[in-house]
């Protein structure tokens, strides 16, 4: 019986460190702000701001982010949702309701956010390898069902 429970034990262990790990190597979390100057947004205008809190949340991410908008408008977004491929839901955008992630590897993720059960943007967010800028590519419709496409660039805080 002290074998099995000494495995079991290890078992729950290594669990919990390889939790740890993953926390430490993954190079998305943290804070990041829009380098509005390195960012192209189609179309634009670009927002006067942007910061974004990636956060681990289990086998998944929790992100919260802040906008200002060219106008001056503040918009928070925020989800919790595990790379599993299937929709969770996205709090705070008038242009989608569900979000559903995929990684890549270690530093490429990529996002998929839907309405109604339809794909609106699809985000291939991408870490530098020295860790301190994200590129993130964004092609979609807006919420008035124009096409987008932009490059936006984040730097580590």
């Amino acid at each position: 019986m002290r074998a099995r429970a000494s495995w079991a034990t290890l078992g729950v262990i290594l669990s919990a460190v390889a939790v740890i790990v993953a926390q430490t190597v993954d190079p998305r979390v943290g804070t990041w702000e829009l380098n509005v100057a390195k960012s192209k947004y189609s179309p634009g205008p670009a927002p006067k701001s942007q910061t974004l809190k990636i956060e681990v949340a289990g086998k998944g991410e929790k992100v919260t982010s802040e906008i200002v908008s060219a106008d001056g408008a503040k918009t928070t977004t925020e989800y919790t949702a595990e790379f599993d491929g299937k929709p969770h839901p996205l709090k705070g955008s008038d242009s989608a309701d569900m979000v559903t992630l995929k990684r890549v590897d270690t530093h490429t993720t990529e996002r998929v956010d839907s309405k109604g059960g339809k794909t609106v943007t699809t985000y291939r967010r991408s870490v530098s390898k020295d860790g301190k800028t994200m590129t993130v590519t964004v092609k979609g419709t807006d919420a008035s069902g124009k096409p987008t496409n932009n490059v936006v660039v984040f730097e580590k805080k």
